[in-house]
């Protein structure tokens, strides 16, 4: 695997400043720019309840600071900019028993890296940048990008976001159609400092794994009416995987309230190595008691919310085909899928998994409590393909959260996050639960300061 410490932030800013060169505070440059600080307090505690393959237990407790940098676009036929992320993590708590690293096998703990002992580091940040070129209503960057699409979408689930490195080409020529197409380079983990490659699950072993350096995508989103969108996008991770996907979202108004319909469907297949070297095989099923092989996946799924009074009432059904599980970019420390069920600690994925899940939320704005909101969803998969039969899972997820709506502490945010997974996966012949019975809690302070 090949690491890198140096961005590729010195080249994004060199194409920034040959514009800025001509013009440095021209036009909206400046008085465009936007900057703030956010202020992120992240508390986790995971208890995995059956099985003896460590962890047992992992907490992690630590602060963060996000700070974001936005400019605006000089003048001119052609607009130059520069955008900047610093991220900051302090540990406030983490002992080496629940930290837990397998050094040989992952690249950190729950929240932060790990040192050469085993246990958390201090802190550990990360400064990137991106150099922007606008010609009418096209958009260039390249740099440091946290991408949110249907085939590769950055994770934010601990103290520090997941960043990529590449560069990407957004069109907003055509009235309601957006045009978005680029390639990615490498990534940070939301819990290192280290510059990766890319590669997915059953290849992403942090020591003995196969990494690459270039994923392909593009896509439209067209904005069929102002209640129905359309979507289309593809993505070539290189010697993984090539997947297409198509969506459709719609709001529909019926009664007092709202019905939201969202639809996907992924079709995955292997590319290059993937479909003849071992070492770039994924997870799955593939009978006979082989559980790695080629990518085949197909998925669909649809989520129907309907929210009235402050209420929302969602179901939803996914079904995956094929002998692998549902792939893309996952290096093993922490990814987010663009499905309907990943969700706190599960992703519902696996070859051959059909899953349904009901939700439902509130807004105590409705009983004169504006700032708190409370969501509960529960998840139920089975027909997952095993060597000893069709296997399920299920996941229950709280949520409670409150923003201070007013006064000195406006903005101010509390949110308590509780899970629950239970999983019927097959054991080893020792008795090890290839996926650990879970329950898990996470406590969030955040504050945002607006700087510019």
């Amino acid at each position: 695997m090949k690491r890198r410490t140096l961005t590729q932030s010195s080249l994004a800013l060199a194409i920034a400043a040959a514009g800025l060169a001509q013009s440095a505070v021209a036009g909206g440059f400046i008085e465009d720019s936007k900057a703030n600080l956010t202020l992120r307090n992240f508390y986790i505690n995971t208890d995995n309840r059956n099985g003896t393959a460590e962890p047992s237990k992992q907490e992690e407790w630590g602060q963060g600071f996000l700070l974001n940098y936005t400019s605006g676009f000089t003048e001119g036929t052609v607009g130059f900019g520069v955008d900047a992320l610093g991220l900051l993590g302090v540990r406030l708590d983490s002992g080496k028993g629940t930290h837990y690293n397998p050094t040989s096998s992952s690249f950190s703990g729950t929240v932060f890296p790990t040192d050469g002992d085993g246990r958390a580091v201090d802190d550990f940040s990360h400064l990137g940048a991106t150099g922007k070129v606008k010609v009418s209503s096209t958009v260039l960057q390249y740099g440091t990008l946290l991408p949110k699409l249907p085939v590769v979408t950055y994770n934010d689930g601990r103290l520090l976001p997941q960043t990529f490195e590449g560069g990407q080409v957004t069109s907003n020529e055509f009235k309601d159609l957006t045009l978005l197409g680029g390639q990615l380079e490498h990534m940070k983990g939301r819990s290192s400092s280290n510059n990766e490659g890319l590669s997915i699950a059953g290849a992403n072993n942090a020591r003995t794994g196969e990494f690459v350096n270039k994923f392909y995508y593009g896509g439209a989103d067209y904005k069929l009416t102002k209640d129905l969108t359309l979507q289309y996008y593809y993505g070539n991770l290189q010697d993984f995987y090539k997947q297409h996907f198509l969506g459709l979202q719609h709001n529909w108004a019926i009664g007092p309230g709202v019905l939201k319909s969202d639809l996907r469907y992924f079709h995955s297949s292997d590319d290059g190595k993937n479909g003849h070297d071992k070492n770039f095989y994924t997870s799955g099923y593939y009978g006979n008691g082989v559980t790695k092989g080629e990518v085949d996946n197909r998925a669909w799924s649809g989520l129907f919310t309907y929210t009235v009074s402050g209420h929302s009432f969602g179901a939803g059904y996914q079904q995956l085909s094929g002998d692998s599980d549902f792939p893309f970019i996952n290096n093993g420390d922490g990814a987010t899928a663009y499905l309907i069920t990943d969700v706190q600690i599960g992703k519902f994925l696996r070859a051959g998994e059909r899953t349904w899940q009901v939700r439902y939320g509130y807004d105590f704005a409705q009983a004169g409590l504006p700032g708190l909101t409370f969501q509960t969803l529960y998840l139920h998969g089975d027909n997952i393909d095993t060597k000893y039969g069709d296997k399920s899972e299920w996941e229950r997820d709280i949520s409670l959260a409150y923003v201070i709506p007013d006064g000195t502490f406006k903005g101010l945010g509390f949110t308590w996050k509780n899970a629950a997974l239970r999983s019927g996966l097959p054991t080893t012949g020792s008795g090890t639960a290839t996926q650990r019975d879970q329950d898990e809690n996470r406590l969030i302070v955040s504050y945002t300061i607006p700087l510019l």
